[in-house]
């Protein structure tokens, strides 16, 4: 019984170690591809289980032929396959480097239970050899014949043998069992002896037919059981932003669906890292001559985690070099964690980052870091002073959680510089104001900024000024002119909002023109993917340059797959409509310079139902402007004011395909030949009591055939005004899986990311200008441009 017990262990202990340590890579990296190395680790022991009676004396016999053979070679396969396996998936990028050196802990920690066990077995088969020889001897003398039943139930690899009720065996010994073993074998007509390999008491036969039914079912079971709503799937949490839950799955199941690891689907002019995860803009400045772009970024893999700052520089926003990260998390006050900030170019021209580190108390406080040499024209190193954290989450009512995201500094009145921080205060939002002589001592203000009890908290604040009706951009720290409005803005909800005002130098407060109780009506940025924004003014061309992160749709593990996640829309220009009503955003003009080849059309007419595609461009690398002129308002139907509490609800229902009064008219994008997939950004128009109102939807839900995309219909209302305005206007950047669009001169702007399987088909894909609506819309204007690469990140310097 010690040594069944012996064997029984051993086997449980190299199961549950080495499983339990692939479900701790999986759970840690939230990725199943380790599971494929934990197959190799099960097919280890089972040449132990199923040839060797529970030993792995077999293993340094000398003695070959068939099963014996067979089982060394897949004994030697399977260990091989648990060292290569973890090897190959990290090269590939299906893994991380953490999750490889798991693994290998995990199949060490096999082979050393394996060589335990084995000298265990060993050691006790070693008690009395003489003594066991000579009682072998007596056994292998004979035959043993051997009921058919029981080598049925005892080898799987028996069970269809077709023999006679008998079957003799006869074989010489192969290694000892143990006195007590071949005394037990003398006496007993049901031990075994297998293909000279195999000598099991009945005891032992009987432990292994009780272990072989649940040890393989257990297993499975446990790599399987998990489904999507269970431990691999996870509300997405960053910077304490829950994003929406996003199932993982391995495989893409639909056998007309390609891999999603498919290099088509990066995109070829926006912003990101050649590899691995980005997020938040951070800090962005142009400083003697060049453009500075820090982000949010995890150099060890495609999910977030270790996140630093990552850094690149450019002369044109379009062409970038990327550098070594500037700010890492190497000093006690952002030992975990380097979150967001921003860049200030100081009174002496000295530039000087403030960001948001997590303490070893795991607080959020705000650190300074300075360039470590002027001269280098791109400050690729950066030095923390020894006095960090300036600011800590200290007063009454502050969460020392909610505690992030400095604002870039501006001068006021009294020449003391002041920051904003986004904060939780007394359970409500606030953008808490700091005052400083000389922007590393600080002195919090006896009131913030601006709060609101309609929400919890802000992240990412941004506090600029603006001039209505003028595109040219402000300075926060020089003079403001007269007639100057300033905006608040924050990301909630999973995208960004902003409200118009003033800053009353007085009360050091910002005053917004208007408060809206219900934030769901509340302006945005972007009505689309489009999260943590930061802008800045670039002094080189005078305007206010705003940036914006777009994350993956996709699930957690196609980005490991893919071995990156997230990008940077386009940067834009922003300023404020004449109206002082709301802000207009452009894409830079600089992104004009990637313009190919140009196909347009003038005079074109689309009656209901039409489709007119547009041809000999590269429909996945496209700029595209066209205008719609309508050529009756009568019938538009009627505004409901409801829809503005839920404008994605109102997209989904009055789609591409519902016919409308004014509309639905605009572009189809990214469509497979047969239009199974597409993507549409279109326009109705509404008729309201003193008003129009113009919806843009981008209609997501069938821009894939791939299974388990988040693909939402994304929308935005904005006013028109038919005596002044002849067109209604749509600019759309499509870039592989970015479709980033620009409604009615930029008064809505929805950025989407999609990943339709025709786009990695050689046949490419199809673009249409469309008109669903009873009215007939004309088409003064249509142009588009097949667009360049840029060399976004591919120089290293």
């Amino acid at each position: 019984m010690m040594f069944l017990f012996t064997v029984l262990a051993g086997l449980a202990f190299m199961f549950s170690t080495s499983i339990l340590l692939q479900i701790l890579a999986c759970a840690l990296y939230n990725n199943w591809w380790p599971m494929l190395a934990a197959l190799m680790y099960v097919l280890v022991p089972m040449p132990c289980l199923f040839f060797g009676g529970g030993s792995t004396h077999f293993l340094t016999s000398r003695e070959g032929g068939g099963w014996m053979n067979a089982a060394k070679f897949l004994t030697g396969a399977s260990a091989m396959g648990s060292l290569a396996i973890p090897a190959i998936l990290r090269h590939a990028g299906l893994i991380e480097t953490g999750a490889m050196f798991i693994e290998f802990t995990s199949f060490f920690i096999l082979v050393c239970t394996v060589l335990c066990f084995h000298r265990a077995t060993l050691d006790e088969d070693c008690e009395q050899p003489q003594q066991a020889s000579s009682q072998w001897k007596q056994v292998t003398d004979r035959a043993v014949c051997v009921p058919l039943n029981i080598l049925r139930s005892s080898s799987p690899l028996l069970a269809s043998f077709n023999q006679p009720k008998q079957h003799c065996l006869f074989t010489p010994p192969l290694y000892y069992w143990s006195p007590r073993q071949a005394d037990e074998l003398t006496k007993s007509p049901s031990h075994l002896i297998l293909h000279r390999h195999l000598c099991l008491s009945s005891s032992m036969s009987m432990a292994l037919r009780r272990l072989r039914p649940w040890a393989f079912p257990l297993f499975f079971l446990v790599l399987f059981s998990y489904d999507e709503y269970g431990l691999w799937s996870r509300s997405r949490t960053w910077s304490g932003v829950a994003q929406a839950t996003q199932r993982v799955f391995l495989y893409p199941q639909a056998p007309k669906v390609s891999s999603i690891v498919s290099s088509k689907y990066r995109t070829a002019y926006h912003f990101q890292p050649p590899k691995n995860w980005i997020n938040d803009p951070n800090g962005p400045m142009y400083y003697n001559g060049i453009y500075h772009q820090f982000y949010q970024y995890n150099p060890n893999g495609s999910l977030w985690g270790n996140i630093v700052w990552g850094h690149s520089v450019s002369t044109d926003l379009i062409n970038w070099i990327r550098l070594e990260p500037a700010i890492e998390r190497t000093t006690p006050s952002d030992i975990n964690g380097c979150w967001t900030g921003s860049a200030t170019i100081l009174k002496s021209d000295q530039p000087a980052i403030i960001y948001t580190g997590a303490d070893t108390e795991k607080r959020q406080v705000q650190n300074i870091a300075f360039p470590k040499n002027l001269s280098d024209p791109y400050l690729r190193e950066w030095i923390k002073p020894d006095n960090n954290s300036l600011i800590q989450p200290v007063g009454q009512g502050l969460n020392p959680n909610q505690f992030r995201d400095p604002t870039t500094g501006w001068i006021g009145p009294d020449g003391l510089w002041r920051i904003a921080v986004g904060a939780e205060l007394d359970g409500y939002s606030a953008a808490l104001l700091y005052k400083s002589e000389d922007f590393v001592h600080w002195t919090r203000v006896d009131h913030p900024l601006y709060s609101s009890n309609d929400s919890t908290m802000w992240e990412c604040p941004d506090f600029f000024a603006v001039l209505p009706g003028n595109n040219i951009g402000l300075d926060l720290s020089a003079a403001i002119p007269n007639g100057t409005k300033h905006v608040l803005k924050m990301s909630l909800d999973n995208c960004d909002k902003y409200m118009i005002g003033v800053y009353d130098l007085k009360s050091d407060a910002f005053v917004p023109d208007s408060v809206l109780e219900d934030r769901r009506l509340w302006s945005r940025i972007d009505y689309g993917n489009y999260y943590a924004s930061k802008s800045f003014f670039d002094s080189k061309k005078g305007r206010r340059i705003i940036w914006g992160w777009t994350n993956e749709t996709d699930s957690s593990s196609d980005d490991v797959a893919k071995g990156w996640a997230g990008i940077h829309a386009i940067p834009r220009t922003i300023w404020l409509d004449k109206d002082s009503k709301q802000l207009l955003q452009w894409p830079v003009e600089e992104i004009e310079s990637l313009r190919g080849k140009e196909v347009s059309q003038q005079g074109l007419e689309l009656k209901k139902g039409d489709l007119f595609e547009i041809k000999e461009i590269d429909t996945l690398q496209a700029d595209v402007e066209i205008d719609f002129a309508l050529t009756s308002i009568g019938s538009a139907d009627p505004f409901d004011p409801s829809w503005l509490l839920d404008i994605e609800k109102h997209c989904r229902e009055a789609d591409a395909s519902v016919h409308g009064g004014v509309g639905p008219f605009g572009l189809v994008l990214l469509a497979s030949d047969n239009m199974e997939e597409h993507t549409s950004v279109h326009f109705r128009v509404y008729k309201s009591q003193e008003k129009y109102m113009v919806l843009m939807c981008s209609d997501l839900r069938k821009s894939s055939l791939r299974p388990e995309l988040y693909t939402p219909a994304y929308g935005g209302f904005f006013e028109f005004d038919l005596e002044k305005e002849k067109t209604i206007s749509l600019r759309t950047l499509i870039d592989h899986s970015a479709v980033e669009s620009f409604g009615g001169g930029g008064r809505v702007c929805i950025m989407a990311r999609v990943y339709p399987v025709a786009l990695t088909d050689d046949g490419g894909t199809r673009m249409y200008a469309f008109n669903n609506g009873t009215t007939t819309v004309r088409v003064p204007r249509l142009k588009a441009w097949s667009m360049r690469r840029a060399q976004v990140n591919v120089k290293k310097g």
